[in-house]
C-alpha cells in the first residue's frame, strides 16, 4: 500500500486544565484520492481532530503527519497542501461572490496572474458564475457552503478537510453539496469528511471511522460495518401482538416486542418470498411490512451501545500559537 496522505497516531488533546478530554487516543489514515468520513455526534472529537491536522490547534501528544509534514514541526509546509471548510461560510456578507473568491485568492497567495483564471474556473465549477456579481447576503445556504468549498480549492490542495459541509443546509441543498463533493473527489483530491448523517458517510466515503468519546471505535468501508450488525431483515407489523407471536413461532425466530416483528434474511428474492409464504400460513396479514438493510446508524448502536445523537457539549476551540 502507498504511504498514507494523512497518518495520525495516538493523538491526543484536553482542555480545561486536562479536565476536558476530548482525543483519548485517535489513530487513523487517510490514503491518496480516497474519502474518509469522521462519523459521530457533536463532542465525540471530530473537529478537534480536523483542527490539529490543519494546524488550527497543537495536540498534547501523539502526531499527525499530512503530505510528509508534522503538523506542529512543519506547519507552514502543511497550510501549504491543504484546503478546510468548517462547519460555517467563512465569507464576507458586504462582498460578492467573485470578491470573495478574490480576496481569499490573494491571502493564499495565489501569483497574481492566476488569480482571475483561477476564481472563473471555481465560479463556473460551483455553477455560481450566475451569481458572481450578487452581494453574499442575497446567497441562499447552500450557495454559501459551495463558494466556501470553491475557497477550499483554490489552491489545488492534495487533502481537503470538510468539517460538516453540510450543517444547516435543507435536503434539497445537502444533495447538491453532496453532487459538488463527488466531483472534487473525482478530480483527486484525497478528502477528510466529518459529519453527524449516516446517509452522508454512506454516499461519500470509501471508508468510514466511528469516532466516541474520543476514540476511534471502528474503522472500515459503509458495507463492511454494516456487516458487524449483520444480515438484513424483514420487518413486519401486525394489528395485534398475538398476530406477530404466533407468526414467529411459525417462523421460529425470537419472540416479537409488542406488534413488531424482525425476520433475518439474506436478502434474496427466493428468501424474502419464504418468509411472506410463512407469514400467510400461520394465518396472520400484517399491517406493514418491508424489507430493511443494516444501516451506518445500526452499526454505531451496535458498537457503541447509543446512537450518533447530537451531545450536549460542544468541542471546544482553541488556536495555535
Amino acid at each position: 500500500m502507498d504511504e498514507p496522505v494523512v497518518r495520525v497516531r495516538d493523538l491526543r488533546k484536553s482542555y480545561g486544565g486536562g479536565t476536558v478530554r476530548v482525543l483519548d487516543g485517535v489513530d487513523l489514515w487517510l490514503g491518496q484520492g480516497e474519502v474518509l468520513a469522521l462519523l459521530g455526534p457533536n463532542g465525540a472529537g471530530k473537529t478537534t481532530t480536523v483542527r490539529i491536522l490543519s494546524t488550527l490547534t497543537r495536540p498534547d501528544g501523539g502526531s499527525a503527519v499530512v503530505a510528509g509534514h508534522d503538523v506542529v514541526t512543519d506547519a507552514r509546509r502543511v497550510r501549504e497542501v491543504i484546503g478546510l471548510t468548517g462547519q460555517y461560510a467563512a465569507v464576507d456578507e458586504k462582498l460578492t461572490g467573485r470578491e470573495n473568491l478574490t480576496m481569499m485568492a490573494r491571502l493564499a497567495h495565489l501569483p497574481r496572474r492566476a488569480v482571475r483564471p483561477r476564481v472563473d474556473e471555481l465560479l463556473e465549477a460551483f455553477e455560481l458564475t450566475g451569481a458572481a456579481g450578487r452581494q453574499l447576503r442575497t446567497y441562499s445556504g447552500g450557495m454559501r457552503r459551495r463558494l466556501d468549498l470553491a475557497a477550499g480549492l483554490l489552491r489545488h490542495p492534495r487533502v481537503l478537510f470538510l468539517d460538516e459541509p453540510t450543517t444547516g443546509l435543507d435536503p434539497r441543498s445537502r444533495h447538491g453539496m453532496w453532487d459538488v463533493i463527488g466531483g472534487v473527489v473525482a478530480d483527486g483530491t484525497s478528502l477528510l469528511l466529518t459529519t453527524q448523517y449516516l446517509e452522508e458517510a454512506d454516499r461519500l466515503a470509501d471508508r468510514v471511522a466511528m469516532i466516541d468519546g474520543g476514540r476511534v471505535v471502528a474503522e472500515g468501508t459503509p458495507a463492511q460495518l454494516k456487516r458487524e450488525v449483520g444480515d438484513a431483515s424483514v420487518e413486519l407489523t401486525f394489528a395485534v401482538a398475538a398476530d406477530a407471536a404466533r407468526v414467529a413461532s411459525a417462523l421460529g425466530v425470537p419472540a416479537p416486542v409488542a406488534r413488531e416483528l424482525r425476520v433475518p434474511t439474506d436478502g434474496s428474492v427466493g428468501h424474502v418470498r419464504h418468509i411472506l409464504a410463512g407469514v400467510e400460513a400461520a394465518g396472520a396479514v400484517p399491517e406493514h411490512w418491508q424489507l430493511r438493510a443494516p444501516t451506518l446508524d445500526d452499526a454505531f448502536l451496535a458498537l457503541t451501545g447509543h446512537a450518533p445523537r447530537a451531545a450536549d457539549v460542544r468541542e471546544p476551540v482553541e488556536v495555535a500559537a
